[in-house]
């Protein structure tokens, strides 16, 4: 019997898909961007965060903040408010200025002219780093400024705001009324300190100088428009 010669092996050789370079370029620059983006974001963020870490972890004193830190940190909420000229003002615009809020009826009783006082009083010290604070009265009810009062606070940011609103935002301490403290908002618009009720105003001005102190790298005096 004849023998078939030895033959090689024939393989038959399919091409490999070709990918579609087009669209590797447009994932690759997706990814690219997103990167980017992402590390834009950080940058902007880094002296914020950096101010707090300051604040709340390193704390160069050695000492613990006297106003308590509100964890949640709510943004000011999307109301308005009427300011003494009868003038619609959003609460949010605000925002892009550290805060000292006291919240109390129009009709403003002895312990709501107390915290005024004390509102500007502690604003005056801090001497040339006042101008990064503003001293604000978030009034309710629907009682007319008495002439005196409206002069006396001549300086402050006063407006009108309905109070079932505010109580969205602002929170007292637990036994305490909404108008029984004096809050701290941040330039970002985040409610973030509470002082206590029947406040030392000596360990407050402690609280706001190292608050602007950690924050003087990215905060500025004045609302960018």
């Amino acid at each position: 019997m004849a023998q078939t010669p030895d033959e090689p092996l024939t393989l038959t050789v399919h091409s490999l898909p070709t990918p579609d370079r087009g669209n590797a370029e447009r994932v690759a620059a997706t990814r690219s961007g997103r990167w980017k983006m992402f590390a834009i974001l950080l940058v902007c963020a880094a002296p914020v965060i950096a101010s707090y870490f300051t604040y709340y972890v390193i704390r160069p004193e050695g000492r613990r903040n006297y106003g308590e830190l509100v964890t949640s940190q709510p943004t000011l909420p999307a109301i308005d408010a009427t300011d003494a000229q009868g003038r619609v003002v959003p609460l949010a615009s605000l925002q892009g200025q550290w805060l000292l809020v006291s919240v109390a009826d129009s009709a403003c009783d002895a312990a709501c002219e107390k915290h005024l006082y004390l509102q500007r009083q502690l604003r005056e010290t801090l001497g040339r780093e006042k101008d990064r604070l503003d001293w604000v009265w978030l009034r309710t009810g629907a009682t007319e400024l008495r002439e005196p009062l409206r002069a006396a606070t001549a300086a402050a940011t006063v407006l009108h705001v309905d109070a079932a609103a505010l109580a969205q935002w602002l929170k007292p301490a637990a036994g305490h009324r909404l108008e029984d403290h004096l809050y701290v908002v941040d330039p970002q618009g985040h409610w973030m300190m509470r002082f206590p009720a029947d406040i030392d105003a000596a360990r407050a001005k402690r609280d706001l100088d190292r608050l602007l102190r950690a924050s003087s790298s990215w905060d500025k005096a004045g609302r960018e428009h």
